[in-house]
């Protein structure tokens, strides 16, 4: 199997994990705990950032008088059980990890997902095991909007950005990977279908299955 990469990293809600409309119910509940109307660009507005940085955000943007902690904290305490029994895998997510290992090509996460969020499902969905690491953009200490985390995970595989291929589903993301110098795979995703001609455009290719790459 001849690739145009020699590792590869990957993101998890929405590229790996079917699991982008759960953050939108979760940010629904949210809203409706505060008697505030759900904002329809916010799902947009708070993609590719870490926690803290979408609190943050909330925060300022609806004036909500509360602490960042208490709002990740909420946040945290509504996603861990769906994380924990519920996230499920894209189609053909797992066959192509398996095959990407069984040719030899070294891979890694790049999430914005809290650690203790996924690891869990990641065991569940019986993926773990390909993955040399993992890297949060908490830990980096920015979003996806800057390709830090990419840079980061691409150093800790021993692999250049040209050597590299880069998996996520938002816009923002795989702009910030490409020009970075990676080669950017976008995933189709329910939630990002509104951003489907910008992804196509942005990334050196597009896919809208995993069966595709099979």
């Amino acid at each position: 199997m001849k690739l145009p990469y020699r590792a590869a990293i990957f993101d998890l809600d929405g590229t790996l994990f079917d699991s982008m409309n759960a953050w939108v119910e979760i940010d629904r509940r949210f809203f409706f705990k505060r008697n505030l109307p759900f904002p329809p660009d916010y799902p947009d507005a708070v993609k590719g950032l870490n926690f803290t940085e979408a609190a943050e955000y909330t925060v300022s943007r609806f004036s909500l008088g509360e602490r960042i902690e208490d709002v990740t904290d909420e946040w945290l305490k509504s996603s861990r059980e769906y994380y924990a029994n519920e996230v499920c895998l894209k189609p053909h997510a797992k066959e192509f990890l398996a095959l990407l290992r069984r040719n030899g090509v070294p891979l890694a996460i790049a999430t914005s997902s809290k650690r203790n969020l996924f690891a869990p499902a990641l065991q569940r969905c019986g993926i773990a095991e390909y993955f040399e690491f993992a890297v949060t953009t908490e830990e980096i200490g920015r979003g996806k909007a800057f390709p830090d985390i990419y840079l980061e995970a691409a150093r800790r595989l021993g692999a250049a950005p040209a050597n590299c291929a880069v998996f996520e589903d938002v816009v923002t993301a795989v702009k910030s990977a490409r020009r970075a110098g990676f080669y950017t795979v976008a995933v189709r995703d329910d939630a990002s279908l509104h951003e489907e001609e910008a992804l196509k455009h942005s990334a050196t290719r597009y896919v809208r299955s995993f069966a595709e790459l099979l």
